[in-house]
Formats: structure tokens, sequence, C-alpha cells
């Protein structure tokens, strides 16, 4: 099982994109997703476990939407160290 981590995805020099990789066992591929919000879209492995957070405007989405979100589907919310590299990018 891997760790839970935010990955963001810049397009010249600014952010494009962002993604919360949820823990996830070894091989789980997204099946299907869900728009949740403005902005965020959940990715579900093929057993319905959310495996990740994609964050389609990152520079518009707030961090009460995305743990929002993760409240919605029993995950832990955003600590500041984890959404810090989100507001400082």
């Amino acid at each position: 099982m891997t760790d839970r981590y935010l990955e963001i995805t810049f397009r010249d020099g600014k952010r494009f994109a962002a993604y919360l990789f949820m823990g996830r066992g070894a091989g789980a591929k997204s099946a299907r997703t869900e728009a949740v919000a403005a902005g965020l879209i959940v990715d579900y492995a093929g057993d319905g476990t959310p495996i990740g957070l994609e964050i389609t405007a990152p520079g518009q989405v707030s961090f009460e939407a995305i743990n929002a979100v993760l409240d919605r589907l029993g995950q832990p919310r955003l600590t500041p160290g984890e959404s810090a590299p989100l507001a400082a990018a």
C-alpha cells in the first residue's frame, strides 16, 4: 500500500493541475471517475474504493472544497504540510 501524497503539474511555469494520490494497494487502477465539485474529480478502483482526487483548477479550488470531498469519502482532511505545495505553487 502506498502513502497519500499530492502531485502538482505545471505548464509554462504555472500550476496546471494537481492530483492527490490516496493510499492504495499495489496495482490499483482507476475504473471510473466522478465529478464531485467544480474542478474536483474522484477516481475509484474497480471495487469502489476512492484512489485519487484530480484537482483540475488548483488556483480556483479552495482547501475547504477539497476537504469537503475528503470528508464525504471518509478520507483524512489535508494537513497544512500536505497542502503547502499547492498553496505555494
